[in-house]
């Protein structure tokens, strides 16, 4: 049976490490830092998130103000909400929640966040910065991920990592990290796709295998090389009993456990460590927004 990566209890950790850091920006600086959140429409799982960071800015003591649109708001408004934001100088971080209605569009939207603030590392300044291995802020899921590997002492210097996966919030920037000549990196990495063939030759190759494809326990146990690390970032509801819907990750958990050396659970897993690695980004902000004026 494979070990279980419990990224709750090193998400835990690490809030508690940075309660001393935002304590004492706090102390010194005469102030909290302070995210400000967007969130527009009503999609369940986005009220989610956003209530889930909201409480992670209590527990760290970061002071956060959420800004909850209608599905109906207009790009133009939520333009200005974010040009007034920019120009705040009490406000640290901003963050989109996404996805946008269909009606906004996030490739219009996100760059006009400033990228100084940009505590989601989407803006393409801050995507650029860490592709050349000089980031201002790293995103918070594939940050999550490598905090994950180097806290549970797992190696990635010259190992094959496989990403399956390719999108602009996981699969491409976590690729971009764990290649770059760092700790917690220099990794042989390959990213397969819904255009790959024979997904599972690559997956069985892998000595760290990382499923951020949105497909609830796509990955199974005869999929993954015996002794392999398996981090699910896949976050899923499925039937479960009685009716009611389950959380189910992007791994088939009872056949992977059997087969890796080491794999994350969901939930409990990679959720946490986004959560964590977010606060840290805002904390980082407000820092960096102190320094810089």
């Amino acid at each position: 049976m494979g070990k279980i990566i419990d990224g709750k209890a090193i998400s835990n950790a690490l809030q508690e490490r940075l309660k001393e850091q935002v304590a004492y920006f706090s102390m010194t600086v005469g102030r909290k830092p302070k995210l400000a959140v967007i969130l527009v429409g009503e999609d369940p799982a986005s009220q989610v998130y956003v209530r889930n960071k909201i409480r992670a800015c209590e527990v760290v003591g970061i002071t956060s103000e959420a800004y909850k649109l209608p599905e109906s708001t207009e790009s133009s408004y939520l333009e200005t909400l974010i040009a007034k934001l920019n120009e705040d100088r009490g406000t640290d971080g901003i963050l989109v929640q996404l996805p946008l209605p269909a009606h906004l569009n996030a490739k219009k939207i996100i760059p006009l966040i400033d990228p100084k603030k940009d505590v989601d590392c989407f803006h393409p300044q801050n995507v650029g910065r860490m592709l050349i291995g000089n980031p201002i802020f790293l995103p918070a899921t594939p940050a999550g991920i490598q905090q994950m590997l180097v806290r549970s002492k797992i190696e990635t210097a010259g190992k094959h990592v496989v990403i399956v996966g390719r999108s602009n919030i996981v699969g491409k920037p976590l690729a971009a990290m764990l290649m770059q000549k760092a700790a917690g990196a220099n990794a042989t990495v390959t990213i397969v796709h819904s255009a790959t063939k024979d997904i599972s030759k690559y997956t069985r190759e892998a000595d760290i295998l990382i499923a951020a494809v949105g497909r609830p326990r796509f990955i199974t146990g005869d999929m993954i090389k015996p002794g392999a690390a398996v981090i699910d970032v896949g976050i899923n509801r499925v039937p479960g009993e009685n009716g009611k819907s389950v959380l189910a990750g992007d791994v088939d958990f009872e056949s992977a456990v059997k087969v890796a050396g080491a794999v994350t659970p969901v939930p409990g897993g990679v959720g946490p460590m986004t959560i964590a690695m977010l606060m840290n980004n805002a904390a980082l902000a407000a820092e960096q927004a102190v320094k810089n004026a």
